[in-house]
């Protein structure tokens, strides 16, 4: 795998909004990813934790990639600075886009969008559509509430209790960057059918 160019799809708030210990957080994990040569794939924004992982890995030499739909283009929202900017018709194929070209996925703090993303992974790991890692960053706790109701439906039958290995959680982008490089060493087995 270590000859292997890497792609991490990371998906984060593009809000500016927040508490800058969630930009420190996404920038220090785009210096970690830069570090070991992996290629950054979000959502090409020009703000919040989006803005934030990609500096970090551009300021420390490494390579962001950016797919994001036209409309968004149109209207100004993308990051100029990015090594490489893919355009996409509509949302479903920028999902589609990043889904194909990564090996692992990296969630970031974020509101419906950032979350809808991450099931959406999670759904598609637990259907076997797409077998890769899924890290969760939970930086100061933000998704313990999310951690919880998944647990839940595990517990009331609407999930399988194999499948709370469909992600992990990491508190700190050194922690993430650890469990990737644990799970991208050996091949990621297939989920317990759901049916």
């Amino acid at each position: 795998m270590a000859s292997e160019k890497i792609n991490i799809c990371v998906f984060g708030a593009s809000s500016r909004n927040i508490e800058a210990s969630y930009l420190d957080a996404a920038y220090h994990l785009g210096k970690l990813m830069a570090q070991r040569g992996w290629t950054c794939l979000n959502g090409a924004g020009s703000e919040g934790l989006m803005r934030a992982v990609s500096d970090g890995v551009l300021d420390a030499g490494g390579e962001a990639v950016g797919v994001i739909p036209q409309f968004m283009i149109d209207n100004g929202w993308h990051y100029d600075r990015l090594t490489r900017i893919i355009a996409t018709a509509t949302m479903h194929e920028r999902k589609h886009t990043l889904a194909q070209m990564s090996q692992a996925v990296i969630a970031l703090p974020g509101g419906c969008g950032t979350m809808e993303e991450l099931l959406e992974a999670i759904t598609w790991r637990q259907l076997n559509l797409a077998i890769k890692p899924i890290v969760i960053l939970n930086t100061l706790g933000y998704y313990d509430h999310l951690e919880a109701m998944l647990n839940h439906s595990i517990e009331q039958g609407f999930m399988k209790a194999s499948h709370h290995r469909l992600w992990r959680m990491a508190s700190s982008p050194a922690e993430a960057i650890d469990i990737l490089e644990q799970e991208l060493s050996h091949e990621a087995e297939p989920t317990e059918p759901k049916y």
